[in-house]
């Protein structure tokens, strides 16, 4: 709970590296991301932490916990430890023991996901406070949010920050700025209505371009109709009920866009709509530089998959996770985590086994990305530690005196490497 994460030109260069790794698998086979780094002991993933190192912990720890993993205690420290003084995060501390300052560049989404995963977590609510103060403390007038605080609303970090405040048990609709707006009134101002074309309405634009206008935005929209309906990326598995989603209705003067679960239904039945159209499968896609045609978004489609299964569209769920199942092996593979932990997700909400998808164990595979758990000592190994506890009561004996020299030796320097070096970008 979102990071979480489509290519944006104005969020800059944070978004930017974010979307290499969620989208369509932009980044070369060089920075594939199958192992845990050595460089950053805890963190998920071996590629460059610099842009997304908060948001992809937060959606690994996030979809183990999902799945019934007990992540790794040094992956969870890692995450809680990038945490600045005043509740928010960034998306990459290189020294967490170095205070951030008016220069670090705390963002909306990484703070988002960290409150996601660590409320999901739980044992960390005095964290999830700060956040979500800090949080409510960067809304705009319009009761949306930035990516980066005092810059322009958008969709897509309203929309992850709704999902964060629904996850810390905060309800969006009474979070307000001073002007009185709330989270759902900033989120559906980028709904597009009945004035929208009829095959762009309910779709989402990512913010209103210089004249005011909305563009239609799938990455926007698949945000926004999982935001609706005050989620975040961890939902309840779909059960066997299903609905087909509403479009929008533009009967009367009711233009479907002030309520925020009327919008997200109508966002889905968009996603569905424009998935069924790809003659190669249900999915989305996305523009890439120099490409010739849009490739697909598995990110995004995950994302998709998520909001439709959360808003009780099994069916229409089911289709781009089949797709997902055929196609997105490779780039799971060569993204790493934060592909691998959508992929799960998105598995589980629509009621789907992240262990056998396509045949893969998704769960095992991202497992792989992280650290490795301490392994619990069996029944017969505690009864022999007591056992040799007892002995060594008996007297000093030499290896406990020789220990005593070595920790007088080494300590100085124990302590000093022992304080945790996380990372700022």
């Amino acid at each position: 709970m979102a990071p979480s994460f489509a290519v944006h030109a104005r969020r800059g260069a944070a978004a930017l590296a974010t979307a290499a790794v969620l989208s369509a698998g932009l980044a070369p086979a060089a920075s594939a991301d199958a192992s845990p780094s050595p460089a950053a002991p805890g963190l998920f993933g071996s590629s460059d932490p610099k842009f997304d190192g908060v948001f992809r912990q937060s959606l690994a720890l996030l979809a183990q916990h999902t799945a019934g993993v007990a992540s790794p205690k040094p992956a969870i420290e890692w995450l809680a430890g990038q945490q600045c003084a005043d509740g928010g995060f960034t998306a990459y501390r290189a020294d967490a023991g170095k205070a951030c300052d008016a220069k670090t560049p705390l963002d909306s989404n990484a703070t988002a996901a960290a409150v996601q995963a660590l409320a999901a977590l739980g044992g960390h609510g005095g964290a999830v406070t700060k956040a979500v103060g800090w949080l409510k403390s960067t809304q705009n007038e319009d009761g949306g949010w930035a990516y980066n605080p005092g810059g322009p609303s958008d969709a897509n970090s309203t929309s992850i920050v709704i999902g964060a405040l629904a996850a810390a048990g905060e309800d969006p609709r009474k979070v307000t700025s001073k002007r009185g707006a709330s989270a759902y009134d900033g989120l559906v101002t980028f709904g597009l209505g009945c004035d929208a074309a009829e095959a762009d309405r309910g779709a989402f634009a990512y913010q209103p371009d210089k004249s005011g206008k909305l563009a239609a935005n799938a990455d926007a929209t698949a945000a926004a109709a999982l935001a609706g309906l005050g989620k975040g990326y961890a939902v309840p598995a779909a059960g066997k009920d299903n609905t087909d989603p509403k479009p929008l209705s533009c009967k009367g003067d009711e233009a479907g866009t002030s309520d925020p679960k009327a919008a997200a239904d109508a966002a889905s039945a968009y996603l569905a709509r424009v998935m069924d159209k790809e003659q190669d499968g249900p999915h989305l896609v996305a523009a890439q530089p120099g490409a010739d045609k849009p490739a697909p978004d598995y990110g995004n489609t995950a994302e998709a998959v998520i909001a439709l299964a959360a808003g009780g569209h099994r069916d229409a769920a089911a289709k781009p996770l089949k797709w997902l199942e055929q196609n997105s092996a490779a780039w799971a593979k060569q993204a790493g985590p934060a592909a691998y932990a959508q992929l799960v997700l998105a598995a589980h909400a629509a009621g789907a086994d992240p262990r056998d998808f396509g045949g893969a164990d998704l769960v095992s595979q991202l497992t792989a990305t992280g650290p490795k758990a301490e392994a619990a000592a069996s029944p017969s190994e505690k009864k022999d530690e007591k056992k040799e506890e007892k002995k060594d009561d008996k007297g000093l004996g030499v290896w406990w005196v020789v220990g005593i020299f070595f920790v007088a030796s080494v300590g100085a320097g124990f302590l000093l490497s022992g304080r945790k070096k996380k990372n700022q970008p």
